[in-house]
């Protein structure tokens, strides 16, 4: 069974009197340990399905099953859920709080999980940030690090609830071109560890970093490809 599986998928907003085509039947399958990039032109949809795909949006229409589960019909705590406990997240602003370390930053996800899967947080925070080259930065605030550092450090915070999915959003958007491909190399390292990625890029030697790229139009795939 695929880990992920999309079946007629859509997605419409409603902006005043007009109905915004996001998704136009998307029909998609990603298995496990599969490293995928999404492209395409600004609007094309790569961000609302990438926003489904992460439980943060639900469908208008169609099937999106995760794991054997049909989330359509899932409850918004049953949502979260399955954010906090299968799937990680990077985006293109890093989205750290400021006046806080990098230790206290990645730790910040373990306030949600009411499972309590993860023992000893700042000893699993430690582990996450040396995993990503950190190791000496555990004490610096934001404002000490430089882009790809702070990229780094969330990514680390995506890592700390031992996702199974990581989800990133133009994560190289404000990185230049060496920081870029040390940050995919980070990915890649993560996919040959045996974790699923899908990236939304609109740059194209990064998504050709991936080993499959799916390519999106007016809310369509026109385009999938391995790499």
């Amino acid at each position: 069974m695929a880990l992920i599986e999309l079946k007629n998928l859509t997605k419409t907003y409603r902006m005043g009197d007009i109905d915004v085509h996001a998704l136009r039947g998307v029909d998609m399958k990603v298995e496990e340990r599969e490293f995928l990039a999404i492209t395409g032109a600004s609007g094309s949809g790569k961000s609302t399905m990438l926003n489904i795909l992460g439980c943060l949006d639900l469908p208008s229409g169609g099937e999106y099953v995760l794991g054997g589960i049909q989330v359509s019909g899932l409850s918004k705590r049953e949502l979260a859920d399955i954010r906090n406990e299968k799937i990680g997240f990077v985006f293109q602003g890093f989205n750290l709080l400021p006046r806080t370390s990098a230790l206290e930053n990645v730790e910040l996800p373990l306030l949600y999980d009411r499972a309590g899967r993860i023992k000893n947080p700042a000893g699993k925070a430690v582990e996450v940030l040396t995993r990503v080259g950190l190791g000496d930065r555990l004490h610096h605030e934001p404002n000490k690090l430089s882009g790809g550092e702070q990229q780094r450090v969330a990514i680390a915070r995506a890592l700390i609830n031992e996702p199974s999915i990581l989800l990133a959003d133009e994560p190289t958007g404000n990185l230049d071109t060496t920081t870029s491909m040390e940050v995919i190399e980070i990915f890649r390292d993560l996919n040959r560890q045996g974790m699923t990625i899908i990236l939304v890029t609109h740059e194209p030697d990064i998504a050709h970093q991936a080993r499959r790229a799916i390519e999106l139009r007016d809310g369509r795939i026109i385009k999938d490809e391995v790499l």
